[in-house]
């Protein structure tokens, strides 16, 4: 029988050391003949990201310690590594360097680790090299020098540039028959999402690049992943229709749709190298897409005129990071609501699925797991969407009449999206007896340009307007106790976190994990990925600088009444201390009640085991001292200063 017991107070086995512990990233997957290849993060090795192969042989990890397979080309990364039958490349974080491990012979260090990275490299076979991004500190290291370069594979050192003069470039891709390449560039102020290139070079003799030509793109029409069919025809991804769709260029250069439909067939380049779609053979694809918040798996066909079709391949995921082809083999990054996340690969012809590995190692039963129902709900004349989670712990119930407080999540990026995969992170808090929304307010990806593009000029206020107008729904129906609602979120999460307890009474607590409250020293500190993308969310500077103090919640401390904690990373080269630290001064000296945590040796984005446990614990106490409940846990106080006894 369950007992009853006020919501927060309930005893879960769903500890932050299990979150902790779960916390195992994939990502990165790729295929070569029957092998699989992806990373995967351990927090129990302080966050190292190490390769994993699994084939026909057993599984088996390619970089043992003390390699870290990471880059930090954008600060952001991905890309870290390229497979081949015979060799691996790899890019190690603590320095930079990329090593070439063959399967037969002895490692091999490339490039120059002191001043450069490298992200998204291709194999030149014929030249005896990769191809990749480079990115040269050498002259400045906020605003170091993004070409497309080569590098000699014998380990001498030997490379050499083959595009310069555009401020980013991705996604080099070589023809088949290796006559030609394609990649993808962008200039200030854009992002990638906003408007790139798409180029097309051939080979001169002595391996450079000449006839270079922009086949596609612009200001204004995002490109991404090129892809080459085995027959040498170019594919892309456009979203010149309003949505991320499937592209075919032809021999005059013309852009041919293959299934049109208002789905995203792509994502936002935060990190290099996460694929949606690949060949089967010329006439087949197997593409992932978005549709209404959920991920669905294709397979694309066509016929002898060239016209394609699309069929489902109806799997039980409903949330596909990424995926990689090669011949019938399909691998993917993916999860659903009762399954974590997982590399799995299908056999197109058996349609049979093998799970190689999984986030999480052991799960919780399902009587502590709350499944997420998608809501759309009316915010300000438009409708947001989000996904929303119950209290879930089948060893209790809440006493008579008492409604849960709220735990509303906001997504970093601020283009990420609010997907319905199994997070311990979010289970944590229903087990415990909290309600959890998980807003795609608008700005979010998965929903078409016309979505993301709600956001421009309108940080700030669109993304608080929504989870606000979430917040509020959910009382209304009387789903959530209003006197307890509570906003939290990382990065540009923070942001929105801090803007909903300054500009609004809805609120009556916050969790800023390295978020930004500053726009003008955010700008002034920025990397060079991200320096001007202020100029889209909230305006060019030179002409938005009222904008930017009427915005920023550090100019409006006066404003904010509710008890809040900060958590940062002290090596955050992305929002870095200063942005949390002068807000926990300012509330500290009005008198608000404030916990700040600060963490060694963390970046942006907790990696390490001890700061995942001790953050999560961290907030559960902070709530329970500001709501006044009596944690079933037993946890580390939290130093809350100015908060009354």
């Amino acid at each position: 029988m369950s007992e009853i017991k006020p919501y927060g107070e309930w005893r879960s086995p769903i500890s932050a050391a299990r979150v902790a512990q779960g916390a195992r990233s994939l990502s990165s997957v790729r295929v070569v003949g029957t092998d699989v290849y992806w990373l995967e993060g351990r927090a129990s090795e302080g966050g190292r990201n190490t390769l994993l192969r699994a084939g026909a042989a057993p599984q088996e990890e390619i970089t043992p310690l003390p390699f870290n397979v990471r880059s930090r080309v954008h600060e952001y990364g991905g890309g870290a590594y390229l497979a081949t039958s015979e060799f691996v490349v790899f890019s190690h974080f603590a320095d930079h360097q990329l090593h070439l491990q063959p399967f037969a012979g002895q490692v091999l260090a490339l490039g120059n680790a002191s001043t450069q990275r490298y992200a998204d490299f291709i194999h030149d076979a014929q030249r005896a090299r990769i191809i990749g991004v480079r990115e040269d500190h050498a002259q400045s290291d906020l605003q170091p020098a993004n070409t497309l370069c080569s590098l000699a594979l014998d380990g001498s050192g030997a490379q050499s540039v083959l595009a310069q003069g555009h401020d980013f470039y991705s996604s080099p891709r070589l023809s088949p028959d290796g006559r030609q390449l394609a990649f993808l560039s962008w200039d200030h102020p854009r992002m990638p999402w906003q408007g790139t290139q798409l180029w097309l070079a051939d080979f001169a003799a002595d391996g450079a690049l000449q006839n270079l030509r922009c086949v596609a793109g612009g200001a204004q029409e995002s490109i991404c992943q090129p892809e080459w069919s085995p027959q040498g025809e170019l594919f892309f991804v456009s979203d010149r229709s309003g949505w991320w769709n499937l592209y075919r260029l032809d021999a005059q250069g013309a852009a041919h749709a293959l299934c049109p439909r208002e789905a995203e067939f792509g994502a936002p380049h935060w990190t290099f190298g996460e694929w949606m779609y690949g060949f089967v053979d010329s006439a087949r694809i197997v593409a992932s897409y978005i549709e209404n918040g959920d991920s669905h798996l294709a397979l694309l066909q066509a016929d002898e005129a060239g016209n394609w079709s699309m069929q489902a391949l109806p799997l039980d995921y409903t949330d596909i990071h990424e995926l990689a082809v090669c011949g019938e083999q399909v691998a993917l990054v993916a999860a659903s609501p009762t399954i974590p996340l997982q590399v799995a690969c299908l056999d197109l012809a058996s349609r049979n699925v093998r799970v190689l590995a999984s986030s999480i190692a052991e799960l919780p039963p399902a009587s502590y797991l709350s499944r997420p129902r998608s809501i759309s709900y009316p915010s300000h004349g438009r409708t947001a969407h989000a996904m929303f989670y119950a209290p879930k712990n089948d060893d209790y119930q809440a006493p008579a009449g008492e409604l849960p407080p709220l735990l509303v999540f906001i997504h970093g990026g601020p283009t990420g999206m609010a997907s319905s995969n199994l997070r311990l992170p979010i289970q944590f808090w229903t087990s415990r007896g909290f309600a959890v929304l998980d807003v795609n307010y608008g700005g979010s990806s998965g929903f078409g340009r016309a979505y993301r593009d709600l956001l421009q000029g309108q940080w700030g206020v669109v993304d608080v307007q929504d989870c606000v107008a979430g917040a509020q729904y959910l009382a209304q129906q009387g789903l959530v106790d209003a006197q307890r609602l509570v906003i939290r979120g990382g990065s540009a999460g923070g942001f929105t976190t801090l803007c909903a307890l300054a500009f609004y009474d809805v609120f009556k607590a916050g969790a800023s994990i390295y978020g930004v409250s500053d726009l003008a020293a955010l700008d002034a500190d920025s990397h060079k990925f991200e320096s001007h993308y202020n100029a889209y969310l909230i305006g060019p500077r030179e002409q938005a600088q009222q904008i930017y103090l009427q915005r920023s919640p550090v100019h409006h401390v006066d404003k904010l009444k509710r008890p809040m904690i900060f958590l940062q990373g002290l090596d955050d080269k992305v929002v870095p201390p200063s942005q949390s630290e002068t807000m926990v001064q300012a509330l500290r000296q009005k008198g608000v009640p404030v916990a700040y945590l600060s963490f060694a040796g963390e970046g942006h984005g907790f990696r390490q085991a001890a700061t995942i446990e001790r953050a999560w614990e961290a907030e559960l106490y902070f709530y329970a001292k500001v709501f006044g409940f009596t944690l079933a846990d037993v946890v580390t106080p939290v130093q809350i200063e100015n908060l009354p006894d």
